[in-house]
């Protein structure tokens, strides 16, 4: 059994895989101080939870965008999985060519993230990952890491609104009944989440039509758009321009790593 480990800035996400088949999932709160054994009893306890024995890991795969929290995470996986972790990371085969100026600025969850997509979906692509930043990143018809945008997350925009206009509170993020506000509350929810959907469907505008320009005319509209992440499914269900909603594509993206790289 693989054990797949996705460390981000708000969440980590884990998953173990009997092969192919994704057998069980679980998002924990990121804690930047947490110490490995403390990890390692929570670790223990979740697998526990799923009638899962730790001598039934065979092997790990971690992302990481918290280096504090990978080495944490590697030993973690010694001491309570008994296993030397594959890292992402410079030198681990990925199977995506990354043309970025400076490939080792793109995060690990990014190029996993394409690594997945060019297996399960292919290219030309663009991945909307909605995480504590909302990610867009383009894949070309060959499967190749063309670059992408980086905006902040919903959740981090409406903190700062929040925090800063002293007359506005807290709402729940999702879709007022109609993007005309009559009161605060759905006039803030409009602007939070319907604003989110025009910069998601503007961005992938915007993609399309620079994929034509570097690929060829046929690129831009055979683009396949995927989001993944926490609002993925409920941003998906007020646009058109999202084809597919991939829950667990960074865990699928790990679990192809890993067999690229046995």
């Amino acid at each position: 059994m693989l054990f797949t480990i996705d460390i981000g800035n708000t969440n980590v996400t884990m998953g173990a895989y009997e092969g192919e088949r994704l057998c069980a999932t679980w998002r924990v709160a990121t804690v930047h101080d947490r110490m490995p054994d403390e990890y390692g009893i929570l670790l223990a306890q979740l697998l526990a939870h799923r009638g899962i024995a730790p001598a039934a890991i065979t092997g790990v795969a971690i992302a990481s965008v918290v280096p504090t929290l990978t080495g944490i995470f590697r030993e973690v996986s010694r001491a309570y999985l008994n296993q030397e972790s594959l890292v992402v990371d410079t030198g681990v085969k990925t199977g995506v060519r990354i043309r970025y100026e400076n490939p080792r600025e793109v995060g690990a969850d990014r190029v996993v993230d394409c690594a997945a997509v060019k297996v399960k979906y292919g290219g030309p692509a663009c991945v909307v990952d909605f995480g504590t930043a909302t990610t867009f990143d383009a894949i070309t018809a060959d499967g190749d890491y063309l670059g992408g945008a980086i905006a902040p997350g919903i959740g981090i925009a409406a903190e700062a609104l929040f925090s800063r206009a002293s007359k506005l509170y807290r709402v729940e993020i999702a879709p007022p009944a109609k993007a005309i506000g009559t009161n605060t509350a759905m006039a803030m929810q409009s602007g939070i989440f319907y604003g989110y959907v025009g910069l998601v469907e503007g961005m992938v505008a915007r993609f399309r039509r620079e994929l034509e320009g570097d690929a060829g005319r046929d690129a831009g509209p055979q683009m396949k758009v995927i989001a993944t992440g926490g609002l993925a499914e409920r941003v998906a269900r007020e646009t058109q321009v999202i084809q597919h909603v991939d829950t667990w594509l960074t865990l699928d993206g790990l679990r192809i790593i890993y067999e690229m790289n046995r």
